[in-house]
This record gives structure tokens, sequence and C-alpha cells, in this order.
């Protein structure tokens, strides 16, 4: 087995990528499996109109790893990837590039222009995607890729939504909704949890509402001053106390307020006087005259009205009450007959025609200072000062939202919560608090889901309705059904707008035309299990093999996005989970705790760390770290992904370089992969069990998707392997008496190397690959490629001899304490040691803590607990054997100096002016002849080729030696 070649993370990994190309690897491991159990996992689709960056790393490092492990388990694994096209994402790039913004100025440019430029700009980055998919390891079936843009895609969403509403789940409502004016539509409530903002500054306001017939004034508390216009009614708790109280303006004119007793507090004084105490049901029926005429008149408006959701907690116990822009005000409104007066159009700005003349245009934010300017000139605001709190923004493109008042088809998720909980009880969490914490808990609350969107590029709502009838309507679930509801519709290849709007079904003498709102995003991330499939059109037999998932992972966000939409759909359609089991990866920060950010370059480009350490180091580096895996913060240490590289491949590197410099020596090779057996070195029988116990611990956590419990026995294996396995086995490899020890050496480790290729194989799959090819080569039998080995399943363990080592070990360890503490070097040999012990050791064992600790005799003695007592007392002869172990490290660094091989041997001359030392060269001769190879000694100056002057034990020596 000939020495491997250098390891270098970028060059490796580029060969590796070239030797899977031409091999086809990927495919190959396909095909090894294709008889074997299916493992069906779902990849949430990115969009290919952005790059791929450095926060990907991670989930897309889980999904390679978690394939690769089932695929050497055995498992068939598709690894079917797909392509997010719709969405804002890509129509906020086309407006950009075409200035334009809003509905006016796209239907300017024109719907087909824009939904082409969209069309072709959602694959604008897939090559740069498949090319970092490639370059980070990760496996996917580019022929077999899925893309929601595709008409069979939208199809099966058309199904799914046919199936919804046949449960009577689907309905069209007016409500409340968290709306984005820039975007121009609604967003669901999951959605709007993404985009909340802290500290956010508005305003305060006090503001008076004058009641009718008397000179008194409501006294109500809002930080939405931009939808007083829209007032149309005040809210009053019913079994609150209320106070009529009087105290004097800054002119010293005495007004009189009406407010909660309990929300004395917001007067920021005690000059008032109470005139009369007033229950909350007294008050209600009062009318109050309109802070704004805007011309809207019904004899519901303007009227004080009782409500459950009035605080006296906070405000002032009187609530001013928008129909057109509060949830709970809306419902209000429509439980009472109050009407809607919306004076914000649908781009977010105040309307036209309510006579709101200074502020008409104005963006509804902008338009709060000039309300409170207007209305404090005329004496209509009490105080107004600004706070800061809690605020949502739109998460794709960080407007401001506003509650709106709009008609918006809604999921009935409210309706189905027990059966929600019911089917999500079957799912296993990773990290398991998820279950009944952060998911079960927002099922818990589950509210209607609104699924249309007033936008252009997306799946169409498959609704057509009754143009004279609102309540009559059709649900479309096929192509081939809207071919027979309207025969004469041309070419129906391209689903989106506007081809699919020019579709006009014809039926019983009515006509129907397609309702304009394209489908939630969301909801055909939902129907990816099924529209993937393009079920129950085609592949059936494949949908029924991957549904539900056995596994899915994506980031915690997901619990309440992706994770949330999986499940309802599934649910809602089948009765059952979409998938088995979620690994929640978290988030990657900056080194600092930050977020990672472009603009403060607080993170290395990905390139740089593929260039420098390598993927497989990036990749073992983020699944080894627990937050990073267990849905928590992990803040990026490039320092520590490099300790990684240095510590697990550069030593796995060293360990195999090691090896089969000493094989390529002996020309020994290896003619299996199979497990030595009766072995008579203890040694060997400790790195066989330590191998064994490895396997069996990755195994375990890997079966349970316990990526870091899965990955990190790996690195303490490789530490085993060469700071204790090597390093106390060096001397059976180049220079053993007995060939059969040294055979039993090449054995045990060249399988523990193996096997340890197959243990990285899954997390770090370039390096396991190389170095797996590279001490293979002569096993006929040895599949091509780590990748297309089987999993390895552990042996019987040797607990015996695991539980020995440990005790060898921490013998050594305490005896070097005790060394270190009297100040004596490990090289200067001492007579003997104790060892305390409740079990004495077999004698190799008992060799190797003689050898570690450097004494020439060890006794035992009964003990409860584990001790060691060292004879420090140091004899002349022992003194000069630590002076020969002196020079012989001397001389074998002189010999790698000279650039000699280990296995060359040496003519060797030695000679110092030194009494001490010559008296130390004496006595140790054979010794010192022996550790180095050499063949000639002698102690006059001879001049040899190489020459070295050093200093032992305070004396001068020189060193001369060539090879032989």
């Amino acid at each position: 087995m000939k020495k491997i070649p250098q390891y270098k993370p970028n060059q490796v990994e580029e060969e590796i990528l070239s030797i899977w190309e031409k091999e086809d690897t990927f495919r190959a491991s396909l095909e090894k499996t294709k008889n074997g159990e299916p493992f069906s996992f779902y990849d949430g689709p990115p969009f290919a109109n952005g790059l791929p960056h450095f926060g990907h790393s991670l989930v897309q490092s889980i999904k390679d790893s978690i394939g690769r492990y089932q695929t050497m388990k055995g498992r068939y694994v598709e690894r079917r990837n797909g392509w997010d096209c719709h969405g804002l994402p890509v129509e906020f790039a086309i407006e950009k590039e075409f200035n334009v913004s809003g509905k006016k100025q796209i239907m300017e440019l024109g719907l087909e222009k824009f939904n082409q430029a969209c069309r072709d700009s959602v694959f604008s980055y897939k090559n740069e995607w498949e090319g970092y998919f490639d370059r980070i390891g990760r496996w996917t079936d580019k022929e077999n890729s899925y893309a929601t843009i595709d008409s069979e895609y939208t199809e099966s969403v058309w199904w799914t939504f046919k199936q919804i509403h046949d449960k009577g789940l689907i309905y069209k409502g007016f409500k409340c909704m968290p709306y984005c004016p820039r975007c121009a539509t609604p967003l669901s409530n999951f959605e709007v949890n993404e985009g909340y903002k802290d500290d956010t500054p508005d305003p305060s306001v006090y503001v008076k509402f004058k009641l009718k017939d008397e000179e008194s004034f409501m006294l109500a508390w809002t930080t939405t001053p931009w939808s007083l216009p829209g007032n149309a009614a005040l809210a009053v708790k019913q079994d609150a106390v209320y106070l009529k109280i009087a105290l004097k303006d800054e002119l010293d004119n005495e007004e009189v307020l009406v407010l909660a007793k309990e929300r004395l507090e917001v007067l920021k004084t005690d000059d008032y006087k109470i005139i009369e105490e007033i229950k909350g049901t007294d008050l209600v029926g009062l009318s109050y005259e309109p802070i704004f005429k805007v011309g809207v008149e019904h004899e519901n408006l303007y009227k004080v009205w009782s409500a459950d959701f009035v605080s006296t907690e906070d405000g002032t116990g009187v609530l001013h009450v928008a129909p057109a822009f509060g949830e709970d005000d809306l419902k209000l409104g429509q439980d009472n007959d109050i009407p809607v007066i919306n004076t914000i159009d649908t781009d977010g700005k105040v309307k036209q025609g309510f006579g709101l003349d200074s502020f008409e245009g104005k963006f509804f934010k902008s338009a709060d200072k000039l309300i409170i300017e207007q209305l404090t000139e005329q004496n209509k605001i009490f105080s107004a000062e600004t706070f800061r709190h809690t605020y949502p923004f739109c998460y794709r493109c960080d407007t401001p939202l506003l509650y709106y008042s709009i008609d918006t088809w809604f999921v009935a998720v409210s309706k189905i919560k027990k059966q929600l909980l019911s089917t999500a009880s079957e799912i296993n969490w990773n990290p398991s608090h998820i279950k009944t914490g952060r998911f079960g808990k927002w099922l818990e609350g589950a509210r209607d889901w609104a699924i249309s969107r007033n936008r252009y590029w997306g799946a169409p709502i498959p609704i057509w309705v009754n143009e004279k009838d609102d309540s009559d309507y059709i649900v479309v679930e096929s192509i081939e059904e809207l071919k027979k509801l309207s025969p004469n519709a041309k070419d129906l290849n391209d689903l989106h707008r506007p081809f699919i709007d020019e579709v006009v079904i014809e039926r019983e003498g009515k006509t129907y035309r397609r309702v304009e709102e394209v489908i939630d995003c969301w909801f055909e991330s939902g129907s990816m299990p099924i529209a993937q499939q393009h079920f129950p059109y085609d592949n059936k037999t494949q949908f029924d093999a991957s549904f539900p998932a056995d596994y899915i992972g994506e980031g915690l966000d997901q619990t309440r996005l992706w994770f949330y939409v999986l499940h309802i759909i599934s649910t809602i359609v089948f009765d059952k989970p979409a998938y088995k089991n979620v690994l929640v990866n978290g988030m990657i920060m900056a080194a600092d705790g930050q977020k990672l950010s472009k603009r403060l370059k607080n993170y290395p480009p990905i390139e740089d760390v593929f260039e420098n350490e390598g993927a497989d180091t990036l990749r073992y580096y983020l699944l080894s770290s627990a937050p990073a895996v267990t849905a928590d913060y992990m803040n990026f240490d490039r320092d520590a992904m490099k300790d990684i590289n240095r510590n697990l491949f550069m030593t796995l590197y060293n360990t195999a370089s090691f090896l089969t410099m000493y094989t390529e020596i002996d020309d020994w090779a290896p003619d299996s992969m199979d497990m030595p057996i009766d072995v008579s070195n203890p040694l060997d029988n400790w790195l066989l069990a330590r191998v064994n116990e490895t396997i069996d611990e990755v195994t375990k956590a890997a079966d349970n998707f316990e990526l870091s419990k899965a990955t990190w026995p790996i690195y303490k294996l490789v530490d085993d392997m060469s700071n204790w396995y090597v390093r106390r086995s060096r001397r059976r490899f180049w220079k053993s008496e007995d060939d059969s020890d040294k055979l039993e050496a090449y054995k045990t480790l060249h399988w523990s190397l193996v096997t340890t290729c197959k243990l990285l194989a899954p997390w770090s799959p370039f390096m396991s690959d190389w170095l797996y090819r590279n001490i293979t080569t002569d096993i006929m039998s040895a599949p091509k490629s780590v990748h297309l080995c089987d999993w390895p399943e552990a042996s019987e363990l040797n607990s015996g001899i695991l539980s020995d080592m440990e005790m060898v070990r921490q013998y050594v360890n305490d005896g070097l304490s005790i060394r270190a503490e009297a100040k004596i070097k490990v090289r200067q040999p001492l007579a003997s040691a104790e060892l305390g012990g409740p079990n004495d050791l077999q004698k190799g064992l008992k060799e190797i803590i003689a050898e570690e600790l450097n004494v020439k005799e060890l006794t035992y003695k009964q003990d409860d607990k584990l001790s060691v007592e060292l004879n420090t007392e140091i004899t002349q002869s022992l003194h000069n054997e630590g002076i020969a172990r002196d020079i012989v490290r001397n001389i074998q660094s002189a010999r790698k100096e000279a650039g000699l091989q280990v296995e060359n041997r040496i003519k060797l001359c030695l000679y110092s002016e030194s009494e001490v030392l010559n008296t130390a060269v004496d006595e140790f001769k054979n010794m010192i002849i022996q550790e180095t190879l050499t063949e000639q000694f002698m102690r006059s100056e001879k001049g040899l080729d190489f020459t070295k002057q050093v200093s032992v034990d305070g004396a001068h020596l020189t060193i001369e030696l060539e090879k032989k």
C-alpha cells in the first residue's frame, strides 16, 4: 500500500468533485439502493433569483448529510430539489428593473410584459445555486427537480385547493387583516409574526371627542392618528367605573373630560375636580361630534358602545373605534351595523373624497404628524408624545404594516385545531421541546389563514365567480376540467395571469369570470408533497412511497411558516401529518452575535472558506455545533473551524500517512476490509473496541437526527487513534522484532481508518472519500467510493478492554502530574512506581503504563481508589539514562534535518568534552544504536555528511551522521 499524497482541502475537494462527475457516483448510489426501502425527505425550495449566501451552508449540510447516511444504511433516498418561482421577491426585482411600483404603474406597463419578465428572471441564479450545491458537497437530482412555475405543479395546487374547499374550509370574508401597502396585499398571521420590530417609535395621542348636547369630552387614547379620520365609534368597558372630571387647560379655561377611574394617571396632574362618577353602561348610547367631517352619515355612527376588548390597564378606558383599521373594531362594527369608513387606499395613502385636503395622498405613517398638528390647532388633542413599542413590518419589503379591512379568501384553520393537534402528536421533533412548545402552542392558537394575494406573479386562485352573483362560483381542480367548462379557451399551457384571466366560463346562461387574486405562495409551498409529484394526475406510486416524509429540516422560523402550512394542508386533505421527523436548525450569527451582514462584512466569503479550510471542515464545524442543529443561535468562530481542520482532518490524514509510509516500506497491502479477529496485542484490541463503540454512538445519534451527537464521537476517535494508539504503537511499526505483531498493527489501523472514513462520509463527504480511495486501492472487493459502502455495523463490544484502558490512561495522567509537580522530565527514567486500585491489570497494559511513566518497575497494591506513587529518587545510572534518551531525541531530530527517511540506516558519530555526556553514551551505547537505526557507531570527529551542535544536560555535544 503506497504512501498517500499530501492533503490540501481545496485541492482534494476539487479532485473528488471531478471523480464523482466522471464516475457518476451519485447515480451509482441511487442504483445501488434502488430496491431498498424508500427514505423520503422534502426539500424546502429556495428562490432561484437570489444568490446563495453563507447562512445557507448549515441547512444544506444537514439535508445532504442525512441523505448520505440513510443511503449508506441501504435506504433509497430520492434527492429531489425544487425551485420557488413565485411571489413578491420576484415581483420586487422586476419592479426595480422597470422602475415601477404599485398596481396602477404595473397595469400601465402591461401585466403580460410584467409577468413575462418575472418568468424570465426566476432562474437567474440557478447555475450559481447548483454550483454551490456541488461545492458544498450536496447531492441533488438536478434532472428531476420541480419548479412552482410549472403548470403541472399549479394543477396539483388547484386540486389541493378544491379538496379543502369541498370540505367546507375555504370561504371569502371581509376581515381586517395585516396589510402591506408596498406589496398591496394582505398577509397571513404567521407571515406577520416574522416581521415584528422592537423599540419602534410611534405617536401616543390622547384625543378629545366632544359629546353632543353637553360641554364634555370623551378622552380616548390612540397610537394610530392616521386612523382618526376613519373613526366611527367610541367603546367603553361596560362594568368599569368612569369619572367626569374638570380641569383647566393652558389658557386657564375649564374643560370636562370623561375617562376610566383607574386611568387618572394619564392626566399627569392632581389639579382636577371630580364632578361625577359614571358606570360604563351609562355612557353607552351617547352621541359625540366627529373629529373629522368625512361626509358619511348613518344612524349608528359616532356613538358610544360597550366592548369586551376595552381595557382599563392602559390608555383611558375609552377606545377610538375605526372598523376599517382594526380587527376588534370591525367585529364591533359588524355586530352593531356601524359603517366602515376607509380613508386609506390600497397603496397606504390617504384617499381623496373625504375632505381631508391637508393630507390627501400622504402615506399613512407620514399623515400622523399632520393630523396631530391639525387636531392640536382645533384643541382636540389633550396630549401627544412619542413612545416605543413592538410593531409589525412586512417581512418581505420592510414596510410598516397596517390593519386593513378587505375582502379575502380564507382557509378556516380555526375549525380544525383539534385535528391539527391530533395529527401533530405523531411527529418526532428535534429538539423535542418544539413539539409542545413553539409548534404546539402555535397550533393551539391557530387562526384562519388568508390565502389570497392581490398580486400578479403567482398561481391563480381557481375560482370563477358569477359576474352577477358573488355567492355563485365554481372551483376548478384541473386543466382538463377547465377545458370542459370553457371549450373555447385558448391554449392553457400557461396558467399565469393575464392569460388565465381571459378564460371565461359560460354555464346555464350565466357568465363566470376568475377572481383576480393569486394564491399565497405559502399555500404552494404547503402543497409541495402533492404538487412535486403532479398528484393525483400522475405518479401515485411515487407519492404513496414518499408521503408522509420520513424527514424534513429547515430553520426555526419555519415552525410557523413552511412546517406549519405543510401540516395544515396534509391534515385537511389526508388527515395525517406531512412528515414523521423534523430537525430544526438554528441560525448562524457573526462572531459577536450580530446577524450576518454584507454591509458589516462580519463573516468570511464562502469561497474563501472553501479555498482555505474546505467544505468538509465547514460542514463538520456546523453539524457538530449543538446550538446550530438544535434550533439555537450559533456564533460563527473561524478559529474554532480551523481547530477542527487541524485536529480532525489533518490528524486523520497524518495517521493514514503514518500507516502508509511503513506499509510502502514493507510492501504490505490489505486484502480485505474485514475487521481483524484474534488479535493479541491489548492496544489492537482496545482500538477495535473504540471503533466499534464509536460506530454504536454515531449510529444511535444519527438514527435520532441528533447530528452534533453523531459527529463528535468521530472527533474523539481520531484523537484516540492518533494520540494514544499510534503513539503507543509507533515502535511496533518501525522496529518490531515480532513480524506477526507488526502485521496485526497494520491490519488493525487500516481497518480502523477505513471504518472512520465510512463514519465520516455523511458529514464530510470529500476527505472521507479521498482517504478511503487511497487506502483501499489494493482491495479488489472494495467499492470504488466510500459513498457506495454499507454503513458499518458495530460488533459486540469488548467493554473490558475499554474500561481497562481507561484505567491505564488515568494511571498515566496521575503519574505524569506527579512528575510535573516534582519537575522531573518524562525522558528521565525512574526506578519504580506503585499502582493502587480495586483490580490488577494484565501484563501488556502494565507495560504501557511503565513506558508512559518511564519507570523500570511497577508494583500493585489492592485499594478502593486508583492511586499512583512514584519513586522520584534519581540514581546516577538513571540520570545517565535520561541523558542518553535526550541524546536519542536530538539524533532523531538531526535525521529529519538531514532529509533521511524513517527506514534509512545510518553511520553515527558522537563526541563531547563533557565527561558526564561521554559516560552516559558509553553506558547506554546499545540503546542509542538501536533507537536510531545506527549500523556504524563512532566516538571521534569523522566529517560525516551532516553535523549538528546540540546542548544536553548543560553540555555541548556534536552529532555527525550520514546515510549508510
